[in-house]
């Protein structure tokens, strides 16, 4: 099929063309003007690659028909709306409302993540148009933050319905097999199953774990090992990798994700009330005293020697995964023979390390306690006694936590504790030959 390009052409159909603003394996987007509702408006049209394969152009063209087919059919506040589209055998092109803004993408990794409210928010109004679609017959099929827009002033609308189920009144439908984002695609949907609009809620809760963590709930190094964990792996909960998060959420995610449908949300209400629970209930937590923000605790830890190792990507993957604890002094952190599941970078004040009631050393902000955890394949209990002398901040990272990082950050905390591996056996060294 061949396109012109703006440059060879000012207009598709009726529309000026003022830009192009997107351009993907099948389709260029272009920002034009309606003259006659005089609005800007996206134009998406459908293009293939020289010497595309066959059944990859069928597959695609049966979605862009598809989402063709909805022009004019679904009209919401969080819905991009599709208003005239054209497919010819030359030419086929969809006429959509223009958002200015960027795709939940944007804010899907760890440094840049939305505030807990915002989050919230946005799969509420998600809920609210995917409720509305399948209401109107339609399971959407592909919901991911890349097919999510946040517009300039905030606003949520869901996009590409390239990949929808569409019931027809005659009981036939337009369902495609194997159509979706692998990461996102719930076990039935890899099972090539019927599906229904579970699937889409197991989908959102895939993106609202994502836009929770900046980590997808199945991480694996093939498509074939990551559909045998969707579909056999319990993953963890997304307080693993940030423990910061309300315990309602984690259970309102871990009910989305339910790899057996039936003990998923049934409908797009039950999802929606308990939102709405979680909304209430963070608007209560922010009337509480504000803790520090996550960029004063990225640039307290990007000073401190511990973390040198560590790129800005595997530092944020820190903040998320880490507690941020303020300790109040003569609290113990630590007590020598009991045993413990973290260890501690201390941020502000000082800890004395103690063994039967002897003082060892007092720990100034940077130095790290609990450490022997990282070296042991299992819970070890406690060689010393760790108490906050002065009021204190201390970072605490669960072993959990660790073993489910990123190669990336795993490999900076294997440089830091073999640095304070050396360093203690210098500090005994020293005191050995003072005796």
């Amino acid at each position: 099929m061949k396109v012109e390009t703006p440059a060879a052409q000012q207009a598709i159909g009726k529309y000026p063309l003022i830009r192009e603003i997107g351009i993907g394996a099948t389709s260029r987007v272009y920002l034009a003007r309606d003259p006659f509702a005089e609005r800007d408006v996206a134009i998406k049209v459908l293009q293939f690659k020289q010497g595309a394969d066959p059944d990859t152009e069928r597959i695609m063209h049966k979605t862009f028909v598809a989402e063709a087919s909805l022009a004019g059919k679904l009209r919401h506040p969080h819905i991009i709306d599709i208003y005239d589209a054209v497919v010819e055998p030359d030419r086929s092109y969809l006429v959509m409302e223009y958002v200015a803004g960027k795709t939940l993408e944007e804010h899907s990794s760890p440094g840049n993540l939305l505030p807990l409210p915002k989050v919230v928010e946005i799969i509420f109004k998600c809920i609210r148009a995917l409720e509305y679609a399948f209401q109107n017959g339609i399971i959407h099929r592909d919901i991911k933050p890349g097919n999510i827009i946040l517009s300039a002033d905030g606003e949520t609308k869901v996009g590409d319905f390239g990949a929808s189920f569409q019931q027809r009144l005659d009981d036939r439908t337009t369902q495609l097999k194997g159509i979706g984002s692998p990461a996102y695609m719930s076990p039935e949907q890899l099972r090539m199953e019927t599906l229904t609009h579970q699937t889409d809620i197991y989908s959102l809760g895939v993106t609202m774990f994502r836009l929770l963590t900046g980590r997808l709930p199945h991480e694996a190094g093939s498509q074939v090992a990551l559909s045998y964990a969707i579909i056999n792996t319990t993953p963890p909960k997304p307080s693993t990798h940030r423990p910061d998060l309300p315990p309602l959420l984690d259970e309102i995610v871990m009910k989305a994700i339910a790899k057996d449908p039936a003990q998923r949300y049934r409908s797009w209400l039950d999802f929606g009330k308990d939102m709405t629970r979680a909304f209430m209930n963070l608007r209560v937590e922010m009337t509480s005293p504000t803790p520090a923000s996550d960029s004063e605790k990225f640039g307290k830890l990007r000073d401190m020697p511990f973390f040198r190792d560590f790129g800005d990507v595997q530092l944020w993957e820190v903040v998320r995964v880490a507690s941020w604890l303020t300790i109040d002094p003569g609290s113990v952190l630590m007590r020598e023979n009991e045993q413990g599941d973290s260890f501690y970078v201390l941020v502000e004040g000082e800890c004395e390390v103690s063994l039967l009631g002897k003082t060892l050393t007092v720990l100034k902000p940077g130095g790290v306690f609990g450490e022997i955890l990282y070296f042991a394949d299992q819970v070890e209990r406690r060689t010393t006694t760790v108490t906050a002398k002065t009021r204190i901040t201390a970072l605490q990272i669960k072993a959990g936590a660790l073993r489910i990082a990123t190669p990336a950050c795993q490999v900076g905390f294997n440089k830091a504790f073999m640095r304070v591996l050396v360093e203690r056996l210098g500090q005994a060294n020293r005191q050995l030959a003072q005796r």
